[in-house]
């Protein structure tokens, strides 16, 4: 586990179009100073620039994709690819300059900001990074699955999700969270979603952008419609942890600990990230030096636990 901040080497950007508005969208990441965090700098309509940071305190919904933002006013949606690019690749500040609404659906994964990232490369700053250490378990549970955090020393994903359909079924994926990782197993798993739900999708102004070229599509025989077929045999599952990766990583700090989760999605995600940082005696916020016994205590995490009104959930 990395001791010290890090930034990116230098400015990237990335053109393409939003998943669900279908419009073109520019955007850049630029190396920021130590403590800065994820800060997306959004161009609205008028063309003023407003920040956000990219925290849970400011995710007022979960709909479809996890987003950034402030009730009423400016946001970036489809946020959780380009955050778990930036998370798992060991990125702690940086400025995201984004022309729209939404972050670019690229091809459907993370893979090419896992590359834009590895080609510029890092810096280590002054600063030491801060985890957020799970000390106690804590779970939430909904009708349909449930999603934890405990204690472990590393960062470790367990997901398991459970669809009637064939084309899926029940699949599991789990792992310890590096670089290398993430590079070789979940960055080029692609989002997924059913043609019998198109219509739906498109009448209430969603989906607008997606097609074979960035999405993995089920038809109604519960077969894979796109003509390359899949990229790893559980892409389902490997992007369910992906997008887990990419909603944890809005808890502004890096978690020492193991999520797991069963039949989650972005609400599921968002809530037990919630519930972690709500209860001070389940999480501390330590630095980590050579020796674990080391380890140097803060105070409890404030910044990002105010409760956002979460929108219905759907895949």
């Amino acid at each position: 586990m990395i001791i010290y901040q890090q930034t990116i080497g230098g400015r990237v950007d990335f053109a393409g179009i939003g998943v669900h508005s279908g419009e073109p969208v520019q955007l850049s990441l630029i190396p920021a100073d130590s403590d800065s965090g994820i800060l997306f700098k959004i161009r609205s309509d008028c063309g003023a620039i407003r920040s956000v940071a990219a925290v849970s305190a400011n995710v007022p919904a979960t709909d479809l994709s996890t987003i950034v933002g402030t009730p009423g006013g400016v946001h970036a949606a489809t946020v959780e690819h380009l955050m778990a690019a930036l998370y798992a690749m060991n990125v702690d500040n940086v400025v995201v300059e984004i022309d729209s609404g939404e972050v670019p659906i690229m091809d459907g994964c993370c893979e090419a900001f896992v590359e834009a990232i590895e080609r510029v490369g890092l810096v280590k700053q002054d600063a030491k990074r801060r985890y957020i250490r799970v000390v106690r378990p804590v779970r939430v549970e909904t009708a349909n699955g449930w999603a934890e955090f405990v204690p472990h020393y590393g960062s470790r994903f367990e997901i398991e999700i459970d669809f009637a359909t064939k084309a899926i079924g029940r699949q599991a994926f789990s792992g310890e969270l590096t670089a290398s990782m993430f590079k070789a197993e979940l960055a080029r798993a692609r989002t997924f979603g059913f043609m019998k739900d198109v219509e739906r999708l498109w009448a209430s102004g969603h989906a607008l952008g997606s097609s074979l070229d960035n999405s993995v599509v089920i038809g109604d025989d519960d077969r894979i419609i796109n003509p390359d077929g899949l990229r790893y045999p559980d892409e389902f599952v490997r992007h369910k942890t992906l997008d887990a990766v990419g909603d944890i990583s809005l808890g502004g700090g890096r978690i020492l600990g193991c999520y797991r989760s069963f039949r989650g999605g972005h609400k599921l995600n968002a809530l037990a990230l919630q519930a972690l940082l709500r209860d001070h005696s389940a999480h501390d916020i330590v630095e980590l030096p050579a020796r674990r016994r080391d380890i140097v205590r803060h105070s409890p995490l404030i910044a990002a636990v105010a409760a956002p009104a979460y929108g219905p959930q759907t895949l």
